[in-house]
């Protein structure tokens, strides 16, 4: 079992991304404990902005969004959605004096690639060993907001 992070990370990610059944979700859940919280969706077109921002505002220091590979989107263009809704949340989180590096976007190259959720994930986790703690949550603590860890 790993170490437990003292950063959290948030994690939506399309159904379609090979082995992201329910047992994996729970078995990385498991394995990470409190620092991990995972979305499952069924088209990463379906997030909206207000989900990541959300995110970040509640309990996340980091979000990433995992897509199905371009081309290969049931839906169609679901993914190219989020990959513009990503960039103005970008936009948002930056005026506001946060990092953009804070929200991820991770699509697959092609439908060949067939690498599992469970990977994703740890490499995930092992890069957020670099990542500083969410300033929203370093304000929150000083009074000048509501926002509290859960």
């Amino acid at each position: 079992m790993k170490k437990e992070l003292t950063r959290t990370l948030a994690i939506f990610y399309c159904q379609n991304v090979p082995e992201s059944g329910e047992e994996v979700r729970q078995s990385l859940e498991k394995r990470y404990g409190k620092s991990i919280r995972l979305f499952p969706m069924p088209c990463s077109g379906r997030i909206d902005i207000v989900h990541l921002l959300r995110a970040l505002e509640e309990f996340a220091d980091s979000v990433y969004v995992i897509t199905c590979p371009e081309g290969s989107c049931k839906y169609l263009e679901g993914n190219k959605r989020i990959k513009k809704r990503i960039e103005r949340a970008k936009s948002i989180i930056e005026s506001i004096g946060i990092e953009k590096e804070r929200l991820n976007l991770i699509t697959p190259v092609s439908g060949d690639d067939k690498v599992s959720l469970a990977s994703y994930a740890d490499e995930v986790m092992e890069g957020a060993t670099k990542l500083t703690p969410s300033p929203v949550f370093k304000k929150a603590a000083h009074g000048a907001g509501k926002t509290k860890r859960k």
